[in-house]
């Protein structure tokens, strides 16, 4: 409560300031366009750097290549194309982290009124740890997408022996990947929707409905912060709390059908929560979630 309250103080503050900006100013120019870019989760970023800082580690464009991006692209260069690379250090938590993917997924597909077992598309795939461990099992076919053509290159070795059901590999960044129509019973999104910003993910979402079957599913897995949002400039990512996350849903138009907690993390890691998200029908009010 202690935090809530003085970011309320802070939002409050940077609402006045925002007000009292010349229009012409630097500030205001920065700002705005951090806004633009992050609009639920700037005014916790502003609280942790300053803000020329701030638009430098994000909305700041250099050739034509926004920051975020460039800057997440740089630190993907030098991450090993292998399981280690892909889990971060934390290779010891795959096992855990497959065992519940498996488990959770499980609720959504194969079975009236379900999501059906056709086919799945991998977004932030890395290697083709999900694939291989989590979607192959399930689903006829599987597509990837990863911004990072090594990681693509990779994961054609590391699914060896299961290329046939591999149908397509796709270079491209998430914030320019259209999903074709129709096309995806689920739609996997791990440990990714952080290197977007609030607009990209937002943007993503509304066309990932587009990309469902009747029944289809969106599972969103990430980091989740326990209290607003967290820049880490170093892979260029953000870690929103789970009601930045809920916005951002019902702004797209889905809707969590389910949200339950990664288990059996230690501690000291950042909390990480499963999303099963569907498209909403008119009749609902918001974001309509069923307890777990």
């Amino acid at each position: 409560m202690e935090g809530r309250g003085a970011h309320l103080a802070f939002k409050s503050r940077w609402c006045k300031t925002d007000e009292e900006l010349c229009r012409h100013s630097t500030s205001f120019v920065l700002h705005k366009a951090i806004r633009n870019d992050f609009f639920q989760s700037y005014l916790y970023l502003l609280e942790c750097f300053p803000l020329v800082k701030l638009y430098t580690f994000t909305s700041e464009v250099i050739n034509g290549e926004m920051q975020f991006y460039a800057r997440a692209k740089h630190f993907y260069r030098e991450v090993p194309a292998t399981e280690e690379g892909m889990m971060g250090d934390y290779v010891e938590l795959s096992s855990v982290d497959i065992k519940s993917s498996r488990e959770f997924l499980r609720k959504f597909v194969g079975g009236p009124g379900k999501a059906g077992t056709d086919c799945a598309l991998d977004c932030g795939s890395g290697i083709g740890r999900v694939t291989k461990h989590v979607l192959l099992p399930v689903f006829k076919s599987v597509e990837l997408v990863d911004m990072m053509e090594s990681f693509l290159a990779a994961a054609q070795n590391y699914l060896q022996g299961k290329e046939e059901r591999v149908k397509m590999y796709y270079c491209s960044s998430l914030q320019e990947f259209t999903p074709a129509p129709q096309k995806y019973d689920v739609i996997w999104i791990q440990w990714v929707s952080g290197n977007l910003t609030d607009k990209d993910l937002l943007e993503f979402l509304i066309r990932c409905q587009n990309g469902l079957k009747d029944n289809g599913v969106v599972i969103l897995k990430d980091n989740v912060a326990r209290e607003g949002c967290i820049l880490d400039p170093l892979d260029s990512s953000v870690i929103r709390d789970l009601s930045i996350l809920r916005r951002l849903v019902e702004k797209s138009g889905l809707a969590i059908l389910e949200q339950e907690r990664q288990e059996d993390f230690p501690e000291q890691c950042v909390p990480v929560w499963m999303l099963a998200l569907q498209k909403a029908f008119p009749e609902r009010e918001g974001v309509w979630v069923r307890s777990p």
